[in-house]
């Protein structure tokens, strides 16, 4: 979770999850549109190192990843070890967003207030399952029993609005 502008200034699009195969190719877990959005660019910043990767070739995996060969990566070995890489891009080669978009990470970390005004927590993560993207909602006090999380959908009637500092639920779908 971003806690800082300048983690803010950086993306996350894609993580390595292993070697594929011995010519140094590697699996990526994309958390962005998909092959074609990774593809767009051609260098990429590894997160927890700064160590850039040079994108050679990527292709589908046809299972909602992706398979990529890096000029800096030579054989299996090397795949190998960069497994758990989290490969970023800097915010200025995304392209513009249109209104109602967000980046992930825009929204992370932000605070959770109803519509009537209530405060509700902290925004701690964005999954999608398919249908949407859903938030989840860490609950602010945190009870010391029950469900300390609850997840709300992305959606019009659910969200109201959001901007650099807060996030808008509906009261409807708010959880005590």
């Amino acid at each position: 979770m971003p806690e800082n502008n300048d983690a803010r200034q950086t993306l996350e699009l894609a993580a390595v999850t292993g070697a594929h195969g011995v010519s140094g190719e590697v699996r990526l877990k994309l958390f962005g549109e998909g092959v074609e959005a990774l593809s767009a660019h051609s260098t990429f910043i590894v997160r927890d190192t700064g160590g850039e990767l040079t994108l050679k070739k990527i292709r589908s995996d046809n299972k909602g990843g992706a398979v990529a060969r890096f000029a800096e990566c030579s054989g299996r070995t090397d795949a190998e070890k960069m497994r758990g890489s989290v490969l970023t891009v800097s915010r200025e080669e995304l392209p513009p967003l249109e209104t109602g978009e967000y980046y992930h990470a825009d929204l992370i970390g932000l605070s959770v207030v109803t519509d009537t005004g209530s405060k509700v927590g902290k925004l701690i993560a964005i999954q999608n399952f398919g249908a949407t993207d859903v938030i989840e909602i860490e609950k602010d006090p945190v009870p010391a029993k029950g469900m300390k999380t609850f997840m709300v959908p992305m959606t019009d009637a659910a969200v109201i609005e959001w901007d650099v500092t807060r996030l808008v639920i509906a009261a409807d779908f708010a959880e005590d």
